[in-house]
Formats: structure tokens, C-alpha cells, sequence
């Protein structure tokens, strides 16, 4: 897609340093590991919505819905050839599926990404970008089984501007 804009699902303070832990392990254990993006936007999230351009947009309403409890599984890993996504798979329970509606509901019409339009979302956090497959088993041994806390903001991401906007605001 290029240059995307997003609309992300962040975590509270204690979840998001338990999911920064899982990076510095992986970091430290020199595998691939999203601690090695050190600008301020990369933070651990919940992607709810990507396309290569989003209007104004009004999540006020699909914002009431937080907090939302979020139970994220052992990595699993996206595979794509040789190498691959390590993610935290995030139970898609019913709250958290009817914030994703809300969302794309309060967007106007767009291209979605394919990996986050209603029906065919898969609800995850990202732990690592091109991992080799062959690292995987090791990847998986420094990261706890199971994840539990709170998903508790909403932002607007924009790759191009290289911006995070906290939402909701009519933008």
C-alpha cells in the first residue's frame, strides 16, 4: 500500500511495558524485534483500521467503548517466504469487535487493507517485522504464553506526515 494512514487501538501503561519487555527479550537474544524502531510513534497497538488515505474521521462514539479488556495469545508468526511477522494474537471478543465496527462505521468509504476490513480482521500486536522462520521457535521461548490487560486510547497514525494524532478529534 505505500504510505498508509491508520487508525490504532493503544494499550495502557502496564500492557504496553509488558509488550516492550517482549521486545527488549527478543532484541537482547539479537533477533528481529520492534525495539529497534526507536522513534516516539512506535508504541504497542492494536491496528483497527489502515488505507493509503483517511478523511476526517469522528471516533468519539466508537471511543466509548473503552476500556477494553484484551487477552493476547503466544507469537504467532505471519509468514511470508523465508521470513515473516511475529505478532501476540488478541482474542477478538465481542467488545473488542464492536469497536472495530465502530471504527470503520465512522470512517467514509476507502481502501481498506485487506488484514483489517470487517470479517476479515485479525486482531494482533506486533512483536517483530521479518523475522527469519527458522528463528521462530527461539523467538517464541522468550515470550510469555499468555497477555492480559487493557486497550485504552485511540490514534490516528499517518505514515506520510510521520505524525500520531490522539483520538477522538474530528480531524
Amino acid at each position: 500500500m505505500g504510505d498508509v494512514v491508520s487508525v490504532e487501538l493503544v494499550l495502557d501503561a502496564v500492557t504496553e511495558a509488558l509488550v516492550r519487555a517482549d521486545w527488549t527479550r527478543l532484541a537482547e537474544a539479537r533477533l528481529s524485534s520492534m525495539a529497534a524502531h526507536p522513534s516516539p510513534s512506535n508504541r504497542p497497538h492494536i491496528t483497527l483500521l489502515v488505507r493509503s488515505r483517511l478523511d476526517a474521521i469522528d471516533v468519539a462514539e466508537a471511543a466509548r467503548e473503552l476500556p477494553i479488556r484484551v487477552v493476547a495469545g503466544p507469537p504467532i508468526l505471519f509468514r511470508h517466504g523465508d521470513r515473516g511477522v511475529l505478532v501476540r494474537p488478541v482474542e477478538p471478543s465481542e467488545e473488542l469487535l464492536r469497536l472495530h465496527r465502530a471504527v470503520h462505521a465512522a470512517a467514509p468509504a476507502g481502501d481498506d487493507a485487506p488484514h483489517t476490513a470487517p470479517g476479515e480482521w485479525t486482531p494482533h500486536i506486533t512483536l517483530a517485522r521479518r523475522l527469519r522462520v527458522e528463528s521462530l521457535t527461539d523467538a517464541q521461548s522468550l515470550i510469555d504464553t499468555e497477555l492480559i490487560g487493557e486497550a485504552v486510547a485511540l490514534r490516528r497514525w499517518d505514515s506520510r506526515a510521520a505524525s500520531v494524532t490522539a483520538l477522538p478529534a474530528t480531524q
